[in-house]
């Protein structure tokens, strides 16, 4: 694919609903496979909904990094049974008590390497299994524009350089109000606990959607 192309998806797809965008990407994986990723974030609800109306056995990749809380757990099991989600769990090859044992707490946002690090070996590498397992033509995002400076830059195609598939992200352009109206009108629920320990800061990237990530996970 071309940029021409990307860039003329993102012009055609601006004007579709969410559902026609999660249709139109499960369609460009033809005979291969599409993939939704999740981390049971915040609103990660309507993009599940929406994945599992359009092909309800998609896989669902899920890095479980050992480090969410209580009620991130307990969301992503409600979410498993109400969607009935094939969900594909991906967990480190090191736990989080053993990796705590031998290097200490979690970084901090004032140890920028030190983060890199623990994400490479708690989120990215474990990812880049599942991708390579799953081998995706097509996956499906939660990204948004308003979530950090990074993602606004993005669209809602993209080429993923990290992991070599089209990346679509059907709720690119979505205000957290119209997910709530979203969520309200599926009676779907929300989950406000969540903690991401390979970002520790809401505007930064733990290297899935950064160039970053890619040298980091293969360092």
């Amino acid at each position: 694919m071309t940029s021409s192309e990307i860039a003329r998806w993102n012009t055609e797809l601006r004007t579709q609903s969410p559902l026609e965008i999660v249709r139109w990407a499960i369609a460009q994986a033809g005979g291969g496979r599409a993939i939704v990723s999740t981390n049971f974030r915040p609103y990660e609800a309507a993009i599940l909904h929406l994945a599992v109306q359009a092909q309800a056995d998609i896989p669902v990749l899920w890095v479980d990094h050992g480090y969410n809380r209580p009620a991130t757990y307990k969301h992503a099991e409600e979410l498993r049974a109400r969607l009935k989600l094939n969900l594909k769990p991906y967990l480190p090859r090191v736990t989080a008590a053993h990796r705590d044992a031998i290097f200490g707490p979690i970084p901090t946002t004032e140890d920028e390497e030190g983060l890199k690090k623990f994400s490479a070996v708690m989120k990215l590498e474990p990812f880049q299994r599942g991708m390579k397992d799953l081998a995706p033509k097509v996956w499906i995002t939660a990204l948004r524009k308003v979530q950090n400076p990074n993602r606004a830059g993005l669209d809602i195609v993209s080429l993923d350089e990290n992991f070599g598939a089209l990346k679509v992200s059907p709720l690119f352009y979505f205000s957290d109000a119209e997910l709530d109206a979203y969520l309200a009108q599926h009676q779907l629920p929300n989950e406000w606990d969540y903690f991401d320990p390979a970002k520790a800061d809401e505007k930064r990237e733990c290297g899935l959607h950064a160039a970053w990530g890619k040298k980091a996970v293969n360092a």
